[in-house]
């Protein structure tokens, strides 16, 4: 088995549940901590291992931290990596620099991971929300096709990397509004529909400038 099949497995079998909990914003999420628990007990069936590392890179006058995710094939000495990247704030409330570099490695690892083992935003049980369920079950209502959850991945991950890429366009005054007072590091724990709502706010900020 080469070390492409062996990643197949680990993508389809891999479950990592959204343990954490943001009361503030009131959603669940996972970090890159539970990612990493989740698959360990797969790499050692696999006879596999990670390696995740970060390099500092500056673009324009902004430093970004380059987080890399690599699978070891521990039997052929085979390799696989992506990369994912995340702009270091200048400044953020109640942390120091370290902070602000942890915070960031953290984002761009966890970018990284979920890029690697095909991680898509699959409703946890637990997060479910099944209040009106039951009153519900009876109804039905035209529906538009439902996007696959690959889909729906791959369409946040582009509008993420568009808002990142975009965000530093506007007055810094402005960020924190046009965010809906959410931190860069919270963008990956939101929804399509939410990340849209950003999106647009930002386009409206972009066309008063032009």
């Amino acid at each position: 088995m080469n070390i492409y099949e062996k990643i197949n497995k680990i993508q389809v079998e891999l479950k990592a549940p959204k343990s954490q909990r943001n009361n503030f914003g009131n959603y669940n999420f996972r970090n890159c901590e539970d990612i990493l628990e989740a698959l360990k007990p797969l790499l050692l069936r696999e006879k596999m291992i990670i390696q995740l590392s970060d390099e500092l890179v500056q673009i324009g006058d902004r430093f970004y931290i380059k987080a890399t995710a690599t699978l070891i094939d521990t039997e052929s000495g085979e390799k696989h990596s992506t990369t994912s990247f995340a702009r270091e704030e200048l400044t953020k409330k109640g942390m120091d620099g370290s902070q602000i570099t942890g915070a960031s490695s953290s984002y761009a690892r966890k970018y990284a991971l979920n890029g690697l083992l095909a991680i898509d935003d699959t409703k946890d049980s637990d997060t479910t929300n099944t209040g009106n369920q039951n009153n519900n079950t009876n109804q039905t209502k035209p529906t538009k096709s439902k996007m696959t959850p690959e889909e729906e991945q791959e369409k946040k991950e582009k509008c993420i990397k568009w808002i990142v890429d975009n965000i530093s366009k506007i007055e810094e005054n402005k960020q924190v509004g046009v965010l809906n007072n959410l931190d860069l590091l919270d963008l990956d724990n939101l929804e399509l529909k939410e990340l849209k709502i950003i999106y647009k706010n930002i386009s409206k900020e972009l066309e008063k400038g032009a």
